[in-house]
């Protein structure tokens, strides 16, 4: 089992910068994949970026540029920095575990695949 929590979330002009963070407990954090998805009013669930097992990562074509998600193993804790922040980038921003650990480290799992949600975030940019 793992336990995720998000916190970073806030009211932000549009320009500005959020940082979320994840703090995960609860099983191994190192080598497994971690995701960072968002969901705005009355839209599907999206992938913003994600990172695998071997640090590789990858982004949303909307946040490329401006968002960068990394993670710190020893303090088991996932991030996401937003620059440049849009209105449309107004969500709830989810982290996201993968439920199985990788024979192959740089695998990118689909979003069933992540086994493990946080409660979310909101994330609202103003114009």
């Amino acid at each position: 089992q793992v336990q995720l929590v998000e916190s970073g979330g806030g009211l932000v002009q549009a320009g500005g910068s959020l940082r979320l963070s994840c703090a995960a407990s609860g099983s191994i954090f190192t080598g497994r994949a971690m995701g960072w998805y968002r969901q705005a009013p009355g839209k599907q669930r999206e992938m913003v970026g994600v990172i695998n097992g071997g640090g590789d990562t990858d982004y949303a074509d909307s946040v490329k540029g401006r968002f960068t998600i990394s993670r710190d193993n020893a303090k088991n804790t996932l991030f996401l920095q937003m620059n440049s922040l849009k209105p449309e980038d107004t969500a709830v921003y989810y982290c996201a575990a993968d439920a199985n650990f990788r024979l192959i480290p740089r695998y990118f799992p689909s979003e069933d695949e992540y086994g493990y949600w946080g409660q979310g975030t909101q994330v609202t940019v103003s114009s």
